[in-house]
């Protein structure tokens, strides 16, 4: 049985309870920032998909059921991947390394488990290069919203930890994805009733430039936004040659 320290049981809990509400319906359901990996899939390449959350992983079996993928489920924490040296061609992280309770301990497990010639793809949520005001506002509204969030980290965070860990970077690349409703992304995250009123009295009194940043505004009624989204590509180097 896995292991989990704090940061790794409250998301299991968090993700246990609300995973019935990550399926065809949710923000993130269009997977076209994936098709290439989900084109190997298709193509006969073995796949793993690890989660901390066991029904996050039931839930990945059913949605995928009609796609015909080759795919294998494990339990573990991103900072403990069970697997030996060199055993990947890709691994892929979308949308979950803000979750993570050491992003750098899993870098080095991704540099570890990569095959030579392996390439790494990050896609999370971020934070607008040199902005420390709108990084820190958008930190206390995802904490609010979800206790088990941990935090998003800058691209130039992410460049440093891949390179660190010798790792080529290819690419890395921001774009905006909508947040359509602030109230949904409350009931997808069972967001505390006394949370709730953080979050919006932290939307009310938001700084001008955290808002132009954002793109914060309201549509029908509906209180909107845009996620700054990073696109990271590395490379494990093959052996003798250099980064």
């Amino acid at each position: 049985m896995a292991h989990f320290d704090t940061v790794q049981a409250t998301s299991a809990a968090q993700f246990d309870r609300q995973s019935d509400r990550y399926g065809k319906s949710h923000i993130l359901a269009d997977t076209s920032d994936v098709a290439s990996a989900l084109w190997l899939s298709r193509a006969g390449w073995n796949v793993t998909a690890g989660d901390i959350s066991p029904r996050m992983l039931e839930n990945t079996v059913k949605l995928l059921a009609d796609e015909r993928l080759r795919l294998e489920t494990k339990l573990f924490p991103a900072e403990a991947i069970p697997f030996p040296d060199n055993s990947f061609e890709l691994v892929t992280v979308r949308v979950a390394s803000h979750h993570f309770s050491s992003p750098p301990h899993f870098i080095a497990e991704v540099a570890r488990i990569l095959k030579p010639g392996g390439h790494f793809l990050l896609i999370d949520g971020t934070v607008p290069d040199n902005d420390s005001e709108t990084e820190e506002w958008l930190h206390r509204v995802e904490k609010w919203r979800d206790p088990s969030h941990r935090r998003f980290h800058s691209r130039f965070v992410w460049e440093a930890l891949v390179m660190k860990n010798g790792l080529q970077l290819l690419s890395s690349s921001l774009h905006e994805k909508k947040q359509p409703d602030l109230e949904w992304y409350f009931e997808t995250a069972a967001t505390p009733f006394e949370n709730r009123a953080f979050v919006l009295e932290a939307v009310r009194t938001i700084p001008l430039a955290t808002r132009q940043a954002l793109r914060l505004d309201e549509e029908e009624g509906k209180i909107i936004w845009w996620w700054p989204i990073l696109t990271l590509l590395a490379r494990k180097t093959e052996v003798g040659k250099e980064s």
